[in-house]
């Protein structure tokens, strides 16, 4: 039997409402992860648990500390006590932001699973024990080592880096998009995988062994029409800031007016990346921004870009392989 660790972090998983129907006023961290696992006795039988409670917040509360609070823990388990597999129970706001930050920066091929709820402990209809359970079954398959960090909700199992909150409520909320899913768990429980990510990831990583300390801030701004870029010089003038992501309209596109912000932020030393907000397809290099020395973000979310621009500036400052981290990862 595998020896898993389950590490909680709160969410709507740790959530209780008013009474069963209650589906938006449920506060989170009613419950502790422990709690959560006494009441799905099945799970037992599917690997030795033990159980770790990091915080018991809403992961509107997630910060970077976080995160690397969690990767000490991970590396702990899995390489000085010999834990098989890691469960992680997190709220779903920011729980691709918390999988994509260890799917770069966790130095090993086992198995680790992020899972949550759409719905609280409480509600009649929760999905806390079907995604609980299928997590342990995942952590604890075979299949599922070197594979990066995984996501699984709704019987579905993504790469943290392809995976993104796509809807408010919905079970189903959690997607890949153009990418797709990289495999189910079927109805007798068995862990099937179609696909595997072909990026860089985990023991892979060229981000696996960054040094962590002194992590700078990354902003995202959102463009729109008629953006006017008086928050990109707010953001330049912050010393804590070391780059913007732009979640650009279109292929990645912005205002005139951002345009020239954009260029003074950069003469200011920030380093800048172009992404979209429409949510799928690639951003690349195009002629219109050759004023502007500006790393593309593929695919990535604006989220996620954040996340690898903050881990790249902490090994080079050169924007050519800042750019290659971003092709590669």
């Amino acid at each position: 039997m595998k020896k898993i660790k389950v590490i909680s972090l709160g969410g709507t998983i740790s959530a209780l409402g008013k009474d069963r129907l209650d589906l938006k006023d449920y506060v989170s961290g009613k419950l502790s992860g422990e709690e959560i696992l006494e009441a799905i006795p099945e799970i037992k039988s599917l690997a030795e648990l033990s159980f770790s409670q990091l915080d018991n917040v809403s992961s509107t509360a997630i910060q970077t500390s976080h995160w690397l609070a969690l990767r000490e823990i991970i590396h702990n388990s899995l390489q000085d006590e010999d834990y098989d597999g890691i469960v992680i129970t997190h709220g779903t706001n920011t729980l691709e932001e918390t999988a994509y930050f260890l799917h770069l920066t966790v130095d090993t091929s086992k198995p680790i699973v992020l899972t949550g709820a759409q719905r609280p402990f409480s509600a009649i209809s929760s999905d806390v024990f079907i995604n609980l359970l299928h997590a342990v079954q995942v952590a604890s398959a075979e299949e599922s080592a070197g594979k990066g960090v995984l996501v699984l909700l709704n019987g579905q199992i993504t790469s943290a880096r392809d995976v993104t909150k796509s809807n408010t409520y919905a079970l189903g909320a959690f997607q890949a998009r153009e990418l797709g899913c990289l495999g189910f768990i079927q109805a007798d429980g068995k862990v099937s995988y179609y696909q595997e990510p072909l990026r860089k990831h985990t023991n892979s990583s060229h981000l696996r062994k960054v040094n962590m300390s002194g992590i700078k801030d990354i902003a995202i701004v959102y463009s729109h029409a008629g953006a006017r870029g008086d928050i990109i010089h707010y953001i330049a003038q912050d010393e804590n800031y070391a780059g913007i992501v732009m979640a650009g309209t279109g292929a990645g596109r912005f205002s005139k007016e951002e345009d020239l912000a954009l260029a003074k932020a950069e003469e200011k030393g920030l380093f800048i990346v172009r992404s979209s907000r429409v949510g799928s397809g690639e951003v690349v290099y195009i002629d219109h921004y050759a004023f502007l020395d500006a790393i593309t973000a593929d695919n990535l979310s604006p989220q996620k870009a954040r996340i690898l621009l903050m881990l790249a500036l902490q090994t080079t400052k050169d924007k050519k392989e800042i750019q290659e981290l971003f092709d590669t990862h």
